[in-house]
């Protein structure tokens, strides 16, 4: 069995149960606890983030996040950002500035005494002021790990804006996106996507309906 099809039987194994509006994980040998509210979507935990931190578990040798600088954009709870943290990343977490309060929680809730970096939050707004709060000659990661950020909202131009600009020639940048595919405009989204960067489908989960993408620049 080649190892693409191997890493695509070992991504979905995660473990959860509900209390008291948290949620609960185990990733990277640690218990991790997730605040949600009901609020906003960028409050609640989607089925690609839980996709993609199963995904970076398993494929460590695939995906080494040790020492990386790495960026997630709509960072939502905070899940992801955690669990590359775990893994050993130096972590930017992003989200529109009434996410933030609560997505600081969680990652200060689980990664303090645990992670190798202590990760960042910061306010992102896909498409706005990019040039001034993430210029490119000072901000440049590793990676830059999206999940569940294409659902129905009008902003997917300014969504692939954003990720042009951490993701451009010559950066070296690689671009890990996981979706679950829920309307026509995902399964568009998904072709543009592809149009726009060198992208490579590294797994799909038929009964979850969720694909995880990796992408470089063109």
């Amino acid at each position: 069995m080649s190892g693409e099809a191997q890493g695509r039987m070992n991504i979905w194994k995660p473990s959860v149960y509900y209390a008291l509006g948290n949620e609960s994980f185990r990733f990277a040998g640690h218990d991790i606890s997730i605040r949600e509210s009901l609020d906003t979507y960028g409050s609640l935990i989607w089925p690609g983030a839980i996709a993609l931190c199963q995904f970076l578990e398993n494929n460590q040798q695939q995906v080494n996040l040790m020492d990386k600088a790495v960026l997630e954009i709509g960072a939502g709870t905070g899940l992801l950002s955690i669990v590359a943290s775990l893994l050993g990343a130096w972590v930017t977490a992003t989200d529109l500035p009434d996410i933030l309060s609560n997505l600081a929680f969680n990652l200060m809730r689980n990664t303090k005494g645990r992670a190798r970096y202590t990760p960042h939050v910061s306010a992102l707004c896909w498409g706005q002021n990019l040039d001034r709060d993430f210029p490119y000659s000072l901000f440049h990661y590793d990676y830059v790990l999206a999940a569940d950020v294409v659902y129905h909202h009008n902003y997917l131009d300014e969504l692939l804006q954003t990720m042009h600009h951490f993701c451009r020639p010559g950066s070296r940048t690689t671009l890990l996106w996981a979706n679950k595919i829920r309307f026509q405009s995902d399964l568009k989204f998904a072709e543009c996507f592809k149009s726009n960067f060198n992208a490579t489908l590294l797994a799909e989960l038929p009964h979850e309906e969720v694909r995880i993408y990796k992408a470089t620049a063109k």
